[in-house]
């Protein structure tokens, strides 16, 4: 979409977007990809570790035999490594080449953000913690999916292959691999689970669902009350301005962002960015 001259921008879609650009197409097609690929390698995987109970037989018998379970679980492997491999690459192309800011890294101010936050819920003070572009929850669960990735990955080529592991590796490494991989298997099902379906679905202000992801637009009051400090920075506004309109206040961070807004009618408006961000 073409984007609107910055001079040509009626004050009050400068000053009052109604809509963000939080994700761009191809971060919201890396997510269902990543959403499907996970969710049937859980299913079957979760059905071959515990294969005597009754949900995990009928699975299993669903898809035609434990060798059909297995074929589907290395076919949606192999996918969720492409979709990996994509995303290491889509990050390395925006470090290096469009050098944008690692929004998605944790820095000493998420430190900070996790006691205020701490200090909060326990009614010590009455001030919440102001965040940019992503939160500290959210870059912990990020760095988790990444990392555990490797885990998962590796282990997972040490399972499929064992006879070519044990040529090069002792046979322990094979056995130490199944362990890694089912346990790391269920952590990422109990975090997904617990934590990642509360934030996007059942949180207050959210439920029924965050469509953000879906649709790829964030509310002006949802980045005011969940992203201000970005808003700010976007809008061009200072952060205490920003907050007599959501009643919070704060400094401006030095994070920047390639979003969009949108006025009342729906219609995306660029918003140019002298950098970009990845996540």
């Amino acid at each position: 979409m073409e984007s609107a001259p910055v001079k040509e921008e009626s004050p009050a879609v400068k000053s009052k977007p109604e809509y963000f650009v939080r994700f761009n197409l191809s971060q919201r097609i890396e997510h269902v990809v990543l959403m499907v690929s996970f969710t049937m390698l859980s299913v079957t995987g979760l059905a071959q570790r515990f294969y005597t109970a009754a949900w995990a037989q009928w699975v299993i018998t669903a898809l035609g035999g434990i060798g059909y379970t297995r074929l589907v679980h290395r076919g949606f492997a192999v996918l969720f490594i492409l979709s990996i491999l994509y995303h290491v690459g889509y990050v390395t192309y925006l470090l290096f080449v469009r050098h944008a800011k690692p929004t998605m890294l944790p820095t000493f101010k998420d430190f900070r953000d996790v006691v205020a936050s701490l200090r909060y819920s326990f009614g010590f003070t009455d001030r919440k913690p102001e965040f940019g572009r992503f939160d500290y929850r959210q870059k912990f669960e990020y760095l988790g999916i990444m990392f555990g990735s490797v885990i998962i990955i590796v282990s997972g080529f040490f399972l499929t292959y064992p006879v070519l592991v044990t040529q090069l590796f002792p046979g322990q490494f094979v056995a130490a691999a199944k362990e890694f991989h089912g346990n790391e298997a269920m952590l990422a099902v109990l975090t997904i689970v617990i934590w990642h379906l509360y934030d996007v679905i059942f949180k207050p202000g959210i439920f029924p669902a965050d469509t953000s992801i879906f649709s790829g637009k964030i509310s002006r009051e949802r980045m005011i009350e969940e992203h201000h400090l970005e808003y700010a920075e976007l809008v061009g506004e200072e952060a205490d301005e920003v907050g007599e309109i959501g009643g919070v206040s704060g400094e401006v961070s030095g994070a920047t962002s390639e979003n969009s807004v949108s006025d009342s009618s729906g219609k995306a408006l660029e918003k140019p960015s002298s950098n970009s961000s990845f996540g």
